[in-house]
C-alpha cells in the first residue's frame, strides 16, 4: 500500500513539474531585460538626484516618491504602507585614544546607528576579542565601566566553530557585561570605516558604539598586550519618531488572487554614501522586474506584491511593519513565498530556505540555461538573519532569492562605508539580477502547486536551531520559546 501511495505521489509531482515548462515566457522577459532595463538608469538618477536614502531623513522621503512615481508610471496600483520609526542619525563624533587620560589623540571613527543621543565617556580599553559572550566569562569584570574593544567578524586563530555574531549582537552582550562603551574593528584592509545599527531592537542603546578600521583597531590590540589604553568616546546625535513608508505596487492574480508571492529589497541606506551597492542593485531590480512584466502583459495565477521596503538598516522595521500589518489584516497566511534581494548581483543560481524547493528551482533554473549559459542553476538551501527576509521566515514563510553571484568591482569592501557609490555598478550583471529573478518570480506565480507551506510553531524552532540561529535570535530578545 506505501509503495503504491508512493507511485501515486511521484507521478503526481511529474504530472505537477511537466506542467512548469515557462521556457517560452522565460524567453520573452529575457529579450524584454536586456532591451529595455531602466534598472541602471533609474538608480543613476536615483544617486545623482536624491543622494542617501536614510529613513526618516528628507531624502529618504525623496526616494519613497520618486519609487512610487516610477512604479506609477509603470501602470501599477501603487500604495504606501506608512510607519513609525525611532528615527536615527550622525551629528558630531571625537574619537580619541591614548597611553594616559592626559594625552589622548583623535582618531578616525564612524559613530554606530542607535548610540546615544548624547554621550562622553573615558576609560580604560579592554580587549574582548571576537565579542562573544564566551570572551565576557573568561574574566567578568574585565570590562566592567570600560570600552570594549571587539573585533566584528572571527579573529585568525579562533576555533572552527566560534560563530561571527552581528554588530548589533556583539554590543548588545558588551552592553549586557557592564562595558562603558564599545569600540568595532571593520574587517576590511585600507583603513575603511562602515556604519550600521548596534542595536538589536532598533531603539537606542545604553552605551557609545564607533568603528575603526582594521589597521588601527588591530594596532591597538597589539599595544594592548603590553600597556593599558585608554579612549575617549565623544558624540552627539539626532533620535526622534518620524514617519516612513513601504511602497507596494501590485499585480493581480487570476486564479488565486489571495495566494502571495512578496518581492522585496530595502529602498533605504545609510547616510555616508548613495547606497548604490547596499541596496541600490537589490532595490532597483525588484522595481525593473515589476516594470518588465508589466510592459510584457504577463498573466500570473497568483497576486505578486513587489515591495520597496524603508527602514531595513535600522533593524528590519519596514519588513516587520509589513508582517504586523498583515497579521492585524488576517492576511498573513496568503503569503505563500517571499522573495528578498538584498545586494543581489548577477545570481548564477536560486536561493531558499525550504530544500523541498530543490526540484522546482532546479527545473526553471534547466529552463533558462540554454537561453543564458551564464546561469549555472545552482541550488543553495539554508537560512541567515538581517535582512528583510528574516520577519517571513520566523513566522514559518517560505523565503528565497538569487545565489552564486558576486557583487561588482570589489565593491563588498564598501559596505555601509563612504565609498559605496554609482561608479561600483555593472550594468549587465544588474540586468541579470532582473532577468533571472524575474523568472523565477514568474515561475513561482504561475507553478500550480508550490511544494511547501508555513511551517508549524515546532518545525519553525527545530529549522532554525538547524541553522544555528538560536543564539543571535535569543540575543535579540526574538527567541519566542522559552526552551
Amino acid at each position: 500500500m506505501k509503495t503504491f501511495l508512493s507511485l501515486i505521489f511521484t507521478v503526481s509531482a511529474i504530472s505537477v513539474y511537466a506542467q512548469d515548462n515557462f521556457s517560452a515566457d522565460f524567453r520573452k522577459i529575457n529579450t524584454e531585460v536586456q532591451q529595455h532595463s531602466k534598472a541602471y538608469s533609474t538608480l543613476k538618477f536615483a544617486t545623482e538626484n536624491i543622494g542617501h536614502r536614510l529613513t526618516g531623513s528628507a531624502n529618504g522621503a525623496k526616494a519613497e516618491e520618486y519609487v512610487y512615481g516610477l512604479l506609477k508610471s509603470y501602470g501599477y496600483d501603487v500604495r504606501y504602507q506608512p510607519f513609525e520609526v525611532e528615527s536615527w542619525s550622525r551629528l558630531t563624533n571625537d574619537t580619541r585614544i591614548g597611553d594616559s587620560i592626559g594625552d589622548l589623540k583623535t582618531i578616525k571613527t564612524v559613530t554606530l546607528a542607535y548610540s546615544p543621543v548624547k554621550s562622553s565617556v573615558t576609560a580604560t580599553l579592554a580587549d574582548m576579542g571576537n565579542g562573544l559572550e564566551e570572551d565576557y566569562l573568561k574574566d567578568p569584570e574585565k570590562v566592567k565601566g570600560k570600552i570594549a574593544l571587539v573585533y566584528l567578524g572571527v579573529l585568525s586563530g579562533s576555533a572552527q566553530e566560534t560563530p561571527s555574531l552581528h554588530r548589533s549582537e556583539k554590543t548588545a552582550i558588551a552592553t549586557k557585561h557592564g562595558a562603558a562603551g564599545i569600540i568595532i574593528i571593520n574587517t576590511v584592509k585600507g583603513g575603511v570605516l562602515l556604519t550600521g545599527t548596534a542595536s538589536v531592537t532598533g531603539k537606542l542603546i545604553p552605551i557609545p558604539a564607533v568603528c575603526i578600521g582594521l589597521e588601527d583597531g588591530m594596532q591597538l590590540k597589539s599595544e594592548l598586550l603590553t600597556k593599558p589604553k585608554y579612549a575617549s568616546l565623544n558624540m552627539t546625535n539626532f533620535s526622534g519618531m518620524i514617519k516612513a513608508r513601504n511602497v507596494i505596487a501590485t499585480l493581480k492574480g487570476n486564479e488565486f488572487p489571495k495566494e502571495k508571492i512578496v518581492v522585496g529589497g530595502h529602498l533605504d541606506s545609510w547616510d555616508l554614501a548613495t547606497g548604490a551597492i547596499d541596496n541600490g542593485i537589490g532595490s532597483f531590480a525588484v522595481i525593473d522586474m515589476a516594470r518588465s512584466l508589466k510592459a510584457l502583459k504577463l498573466k500570473t495565477k497568483r497576486t505578486i506584491e513587489f515591495v520597496l521596503f524603508m527602514g531595513e538598516e535600522e533593524g528590519l522595521l519596514g519588513s516587520k511593519a509589513y508582517i504586523e500589518a498583515a497579521a492585524a489584516h488576517h492576511e498573513l497566511d496568503q503569503v505563500k513565498f517571499m522573495l528578498n534581494y538584498d545586494m543581489t548581483n548577477d545570481p548564477k543560481g536560486f536561493s531558499t530556505t525550504r530544500a523541498e524547493m530543490k526540484d522546482l528551482f532546479t527545473n526553471w533554473g534547466s529552463q533558462i540555461t540554454p537561453i543564458d549559459t551564464g546561469f549555472k542553476n545552482i541550488f543553495s538551501a539554508g537560512a541567515g538573519l538581517h535582512s528583510d527576509h528574516e520577519p517571513f521566515m520566523l513566522e514559518g514563510i517560505p523565503t528565497g532569492g538569487g545565489t552564486g553571484g558576486q557583487l561588482p568591482n570589489n565593491s563588498g569592501q564598501f559596505y555601509h562605508s563612504d565609498g559605496d557609490k554609482f561608479s561600483l555598478v555593472d550594468e549587465q550583471q544588474l540586468k541579470n539580477t532582473v532577468r533571472y529573478s524575474d523568472m523565477l518570480v514568474y515561475a513561482l506565480a504561475n507553478t500550480p502547486v508550490i511544494p511547501v507551506t508555513k511551517q508549524s510553531e515546532e518545525e519553525l524552532k527545530a529549522f532554525l536551531r538547524a541553522n544555528k540561529l538560536e543564539l543571535p535570535l535569543r540575543i535579540a530578545g526574538e527567541w519566542k520559546w522559552k526552551n
